[in-house]
């Protein structure tokens, strides 16, 4: 049979699976996962990134890719971790870890964090990369998380809330401190393994930067910003730290009093951790990671001394203050009970107590009334 005209060879361009760590600043997205049905998010930009440099092959849904977590909207990181299959310079890209990669491959390989760093918007960076086996799987491969929350302390009672956030660390059914998805998930325990709340090295005017740092094996949806409120009634003195031993307990306490969550903006996913992950960042790439982020931090603090600038302005005579900056992270300002940001505390005014707010189902009863929705769509 005469070979057709015409007829070339399919090429399969070479390829390996990697995770790449990605940090992002959240203020403008609708956070992580594309999934949101809201542009931009993170995730959307990453793949249009992938897409311009040609890195991609195939399609999303045949890249094996998966994420580390999903943060919402607002939400920061310095350590998101995504794996999928990228375009290799290698035909044979071998080696599970980075220390089985040899110092020619490692040169001779796409520089991913500088190929995709050059085409991403400013405040999204990848600052590594790590062959990984095929087996791997970003979110399921995690030991753990670990997240921070940035708040100015104002009057809050920090020993008060050391005494309660210790109460978290162990292993605990956390339905009363998360929005629960009872059509997606059954299982609402989850180990902590460390809660801290600590000073940090930043001020303003005659206040201090703290955070509270939380790490555990996994989250569930708006966890961390739940407990953070609930520390925030106990710092402002309307709940007790034993409030914390009621709300797991979820005998007495089955249905969660409602009650807002903690603003988003301060929340940044610190990092992830895997076994035997070691990122790469040529040298190149890495400095030029520095001086985008010691740009942007100048830029910020430019910011701030303009508004501190219009802020004196304010002042009258005789009351200037000297500022000092250097906060450039964005602030949480305490919510009070009826969920309006105060920027002075407001002890007990309109509080009502948390074990006698009206609450919401039960998982027990979201479950039965998603049955019953099932059984008359049959019907």
């Amino acid at each position: 049979m005469p070979m057709l005209r015409g007829l070339q060879k399919i090429h399969h361009p070479a390829r390996r699976y990697v995770a790449l760590k990605i940090m992002y600043f959240g203020q403008r997205f609708y956070g992580f996962a594309s999934e949101a049905q809201m542009d931009p998010t993170i995730e959307s930009e990453i793949f249009k990134a992938l897409e311009r440099t040609k890195l991609m092959v195939g399609t999303k849904e045949s890249s094996g890719y998966s994420r580390c977590g999903r943060t919402d909207k607002g939400v920061s990181s310095s350590g998101q971790v995504i794996s999928l299959y990228l375009r290799s310079n290698l035909k044979d890209a071998g080696g599970n870890t980075v220390n089985q990669m040899s110092t020619l491959e490692q040169k001779c390989e796409i520089d991913y964090v500088r190929v995709l760093n050059r085409v991403l918007p400013g405040d999204i960076r990848v600052v590594g990369w790590c062959p990984v086996p095929t087996d791997f799987h970003s979110r399921f491969s995690c030991l753990s998380r670990e997240y921070r929350y940035l708040f100015w302390k104002g009057n809050l009672d920090i020993l008060a809330m050391k005494q309660a956030a210790g109460k978290f660390i162990g292993e605990y059914d956390f339905r009363n401190f998360c929005k629960m998805d009872a059509a997606n998930v059954n299982n609402y325990r989850r180990k902590i393994t460390f809660f801290d709340i600590s000073l940090s090295k930043k001020r303003y005017a005659d206040d201090e930067l703290w955070a509270m740092t939380v790490r555990g094996s996994a989250f569930l949806w708006h966890q961390v910003r739940c407990m953070v409120a609930v520390l925030f009634m106990i710092g402002q003195g309307l709940e007790s730290p034993d409030v914390i031993n009621a709300l797991l307990d979820t005998i007495k306490t089955p249905r969660k009093p409602q009650y807002n969550m903690a603003p988003e903006a301060p929340l940044i996913l610190r990092f992830c951790e895997f076994e035997n992950l070691e990122f790469i960042c040529s040298p190149d790439a890495s400095r030029a990671l520095h001086e985008h982020l010691k740009s942007e931090v100048q830029r910020y603090i430019l910011q701030a001394a303009i508004f501190d600038e219009a802020l004196n302005c304010l002042l009258t005579p005789g009351t200037h203050e000297s500022l000092q900056f250097g906060v450039y992270f964005a602030s949480s300002r305490i919510m009070d009970s009826t969920g309006e940001s105060s920027g002075s505390l407001r002890k007990g005014k309109g509080h009502i107590p948390l074990l006698l707010r009206v609450t919401e189902p039960s998982y027990e009863e979201r479950r039965n009334k998603l049955c019953l929705k099932a059984t008359c769509k049959r019907h």
